[in-house]
């Protein structure tokens, strides 16, 4: 059922519950939903595009919005493949119709499109422009690295929306209720837009102040009310690399079953001494980004990992990597390394994350030869007991 947002704003987004990877790498069990939008004033203004995967939809949806006008204006708040993929087809349909985007989009569209040729039909915009439609303005903002340089959102000053780009998107179809918006768009964040968190939380410091009545991302669904201030609320704290949720994840990458099986037996030891909450991925078999978009959520991290090749676990280490270069930051990090013969998986793995800012490090690591033994249990409920007073602390 398509979301009624007022009568002359109209939603012509598209779900598209066959996609299964975003961008290439991010598992889509429920699909994906691509947004768009089109106000009906004296002047006429499509908001983006969609994917080419739902582009004859998209097509249809947007002449039967139209009604017979014509459009004044095509929109792009960001150059994304996925919301830009029927600009071309918009720009030659209705040839009178003018692109308006910001001069980094503008640059980008040879990139995309090179037979493309707008020339005379483009409007550039910049911090604090305006486009008066009639009864509605839209005030544009910029929004550089909320993911890509050249994005822009507007704010719709006469029915208080803002169009926010990929801001406060989310993976799945439309049709998943608000109420459920965190779980995926706290994937989509931490994955997409961890790494920008000082862009998001400026961007937020520019809309804030706005008298906002609904959130209309580029994905995902609408957001208004109870849901729209929840999700400002959650923002402020992913933007700040602050920690969601109080409590421990534990992830664990084994060989032969032996890490991981300690691993386990610390979350349950945590379990037991009324840690709030504790997440367990198993990396060797669980999708990567659920843990990256665990190690962000809690303020301790657990990494238990086997000594390979003179190395660490392949698993473990993609995840370390990948934090790092999301720039995860302000957590404190317990090691658990398992070495039958040359243990260094807790040392290397230490270096990897002595990049990441303000990091804090548990000690010590608890060291694992083989099979799960009755000392190392005792390490373990160490370890155990020193997460549970920095919990407290």
């Amino acid at each position: 059922m398509k979301p009624v947002i007022s009568p002359d704003v109209i939603y012509i987004g598209q779900d598209c519950p066959e996609a299964d990877l975003f961008e290439g790498q991010y598992d889509l069990p429920e699909g994906m939903c691509y947004n768009s939008f089109v106000i009906l004033d004296e002047k006429v203004a499509v908001m983006d595009t969609v994917d080419a995967l739902v582009s004859e939809a998209w097509r249809s949806d947007l002449l039967a919005a139209l009604g017979g006008r014509v459009p004044d204006y095509l929109v792009v708040h960001h150059m994304e493949p996925d919301h830009s993929a029927q600009v071309v087809w918009a720009m030659e349909h209705f040839p009178q119709m003018k692109l308006v985007c910001s001069a980094k989009a503008l640059a980008m569209i040879p990139l995309y499109f090179p037979e493309a040729d707008f020339a005379g039909r483009t409007l550039t915009v910049a911090e604090g422009d305006t486009l008066v439609l009639g009864r509605h303005t839209l005030r544009f903002f910029a929004a550089p690295m909320v993911h890509w340089p050249e994005v822009m959102v507007s704010f719709d000053e006469a029915d208080g929306l803002l169009f926010s780009a990929d801001a406060f998107g989310k993976f799945g179809v439309y049709g998943a209720e608000p109420d459920d918006w965190a779980c995926e768009a706290r994937r989509y964040y931490f994955n997409i837009c961890g790494k920008y968190g000082a862009s998001v939380s400026a961007l937020l410091r520019k809309v804030e102040p706005l008298p906002l009545k609904m959130i209309l991302p580029l994905h995902g669904p609408l957001l208004s009310g109870e849901a729209m201030s929840s999700a400002l609320a959650l923002y402020k704290v992913w933007s700040a690399y602050g920690s969601e949720t109080e409590g421990v994840f534990v992830a664990h990458a084994s060989f032969h079953g032996h890490t991981s099986e300690a691993a386990q037996t610390l979350a349950q030891m945590l379990r037991e001494s009324g840690c709030p909450k504790v997440a367990v991925s198993d990396l060797t078999r669980e999708d990567p980004a659920e843990a990256v978009e665990d190690a962000f959520r809690y303020p301790v991290i657990v990494v238990a990992a086997t000594t390979y090749d003179g190395s660490y676990h392949p698993a473990a280490q993609k995840l370390l990597t990948t934090l790092k270069a999301k720039a995860w930051q302000g957590k404190t990090v317990a090691l658990i390394e398992n070495g039958s013969w040359a243990p260094q998986a807790a040392r290397l793995m230490r270096a990897e994350l002595e990049t990441c800012k303000n990091i804090t490090f548990i000690e010590p690591a608890v060291t694992l030869r083989g099979a799960v033994k009755s000392s190392d249990i005792a390490a373990l409920r160490t370890l155990c007991d020193s997460i549970m007073k920095t919990l407290k602390n």
